[in-house]
């Protein structure tokens, strides 16, 4: 039989419809590679007997001759950042450590109904905000990924790292991730991934850990596009509970798969070309506008002229909605409680918020507290809500040349833990081809386009119009077929 952690998620949901091996045998399966995978540090809580009870349930089921879902059998990781009723949630934060939901996220409920078992909750950088999944609570996470003769641990991107290494790592076929300013894809890059940021509002946020309210995104990872489609479809649709959620019919977009090009636009953004690029991310980036013409798309010059403004903007925005969103963490209702001797309740806040949140979560606290108080408000965050505004519109006047846009993902290949934790800055340029279409919510996805001299992948990103994942998925795919990426991190762990 072939090595079920092998399989995606297509592959499994099939084979178990089709009885060539059981849903539980696909769960022990993968909670044997979780089990012995702890060198990664990709989960925070392993659920082995929620994979094998999901399992359980649906191999009853097909004995039954009842329909199995549409990701029945398949064994999942569920980002930290989602709540999930009964198992520790805590965004790989000290301040929720111990918190247990009595609900669960509307994703997470979308996925169990459609068949899905949790094989545990994946570690994130804390809150979601980093790039290199080095701020958790709950210790790094450490790619699968290698250099070529050389031990030095990897970043496997952030915020969604836990997610990126798992599915690189063959623990899991897929996993939710959270996209607030390219915390799916950067990672999805790094890792040799896919993984698609829909556009803003397609997957309700309610029971989701919040960061920046008016850009996190859920979105899945997996290992192709077509994987990536079939989790979409089971995580999207209206939610009443979620002001934000777009009340629309879900599209059937595994079904509508399609790697013709034909009569299709591709802009190429002449700012995406930036001085002292990367070799390889240029000569990936090349390959990847081949592969689209031979697909039958049209290749356009297009300018995206605010997107230089785009990541200052974005540390604006982010951090200033992040200290508003982390004012509930004060030790009064739940998680963490620091309560010094003879302390009164402003003292027990501070002292809770200092113990609880860590470096860069304070960092962004700090950020936002300054450009949202009276003498800055103007100056910054209403600045940075207007370029936010004109990069909006220079994407929907390129996408009146263009059908959907094609550029790298990231700047470089996964560089090493510690090489960059200590510049902040250099760290938050990991986000500078990702951020443009977050703060326009629009839907955006990376393909594995190849490796670099280190033998290290390197992502291809191609971002649609608002509501149009279909043209996003089906460029993916053009690019997969055409790129063949099969390469895979060898085993050290």
């Amino acid at each position: 039989m072939t090595n079920l952690t092998d399989l995606g998620v297509a592959a499994i949901r099939d084979g178990v419809a089709k009885g060539d091996f059981s849903a539980r045998e696909v769960a022990e399966a993968f909670n044997a590679a979780v089990a012995s995978a702890d060198a990664l540090n990709a989960f925070i809580v392993k659920t082995p007997e929620k994979a094998l009870e999901a399992a359980d349930a649906i191999d009853a089921k097909r004995a039954r001759g009842e329909a199995l879902g549409t990701l029945g059998g398949v064994p999942i990781g569920m980002k930290d950042l989602f709540a999930t009723n009964g198992t520790q949630t805590t965004a790989a934060s000290h301040i929720l450590e111990g918190f247990i939901p009595p609900y669960e996220s509307t994703v997470s409920q979308k996925l169990w109904d459609a068949g899905a078992g949790m094989l545990g909750k994946l570690n994130l950088d804390q809150f979601a905000m980093g790039s290199a999944n080095e701020t958790s609570y709950f210790g790094n996470v450490i790619s699968p990924w290698r250099r070529p003769d050389d031990t030095a641990p990897l970043a496997p991107g952030g915020s969604s790292g836990g997610s990126s290494a798992a599915i690189a790592a063959r623990l899991c076929p897929a996993a939710t991730g959270t996209d607030t300013g390219g915390s799916i894809r950067q990672p999805a890059a790094f890792t040799g991934i896919s993984g698609i940021k829909p556009t803003y509002g397609r997957c309700s946020r309610w029971g989701v850990v919040a960061f920046a309210s008016s850009l996190d995104q859920a979105g899945p990872m997996a290992r192709d596009v077509r994987d990536c489609a079939i989790m979409l479809e089971a995580m999207a649709g209206f939610d009443a509970k979620d002001a934000t959620s777009l009340d629309l019919d879900v599209p059937a977009w595994e079904k509508s798969l399609s790697a013709d090009l034909k009569g299709k636009r591709i802009g190429i953004p002449r700012e995406y070309r930036v001085d002292g690029m990367d070799d390889d991310v240029v000569r990936v980036y090349e390959a990847g506008i081949q592969w689209l013409k031979d697909a039958g798309a049209e290749i356009v010059d297009i300018s995206l002229p605010h997107s230089q403004y785009a990541l200052p903007a974005y540390y604006i925005i982010a951090p200033a909605e992040a200290s508003s969103n982390l004012a509930r963490y004060d030790g009064v209702r739940y998680g963490l409680r620091d309560l010094p001797q003879g302390a009164n309740l402003q003292e027990m806040y501070a002292a809770t918020r200092a113990e609880g949140f860590g470096p860069e979560v304070k960092r962004r606290i700090m950020i936002g507290t300054y450009v949202l108080s009276a003498g800055f408000y103007d100056a910054y965050y209403t600045q940075a809500q207007k370029v936010r505004t004109l990069i909006a519109r220079d994407f929907e006047e390129a996408f009146q040349k263009c059908d959907v846009i094609l550029a790298p993902t990231a700047p470089s290949a996964a560089f090493g833990l510690g090489e960059k934790s200590a510049d902040p800055l250099a760290m938050y340029l990991n986000d500078v081809f990702a951020v443009p279409a977050s703060l326009a919510g629009l839907p955006a996805m990376s393909v594995p386009g190849g490796l670099n001299k280190d033998g290290l992948p390197l992502g291809l990103q191609i971002i649609g119009p608002a509501l149009d994942e279909q043209a996003v998925l089906n460029a993916g795919l053009a690019i997969e077929e055409r790129a063949g990426f099969t390469a895979r991190p060898e085993k050290w762990w």
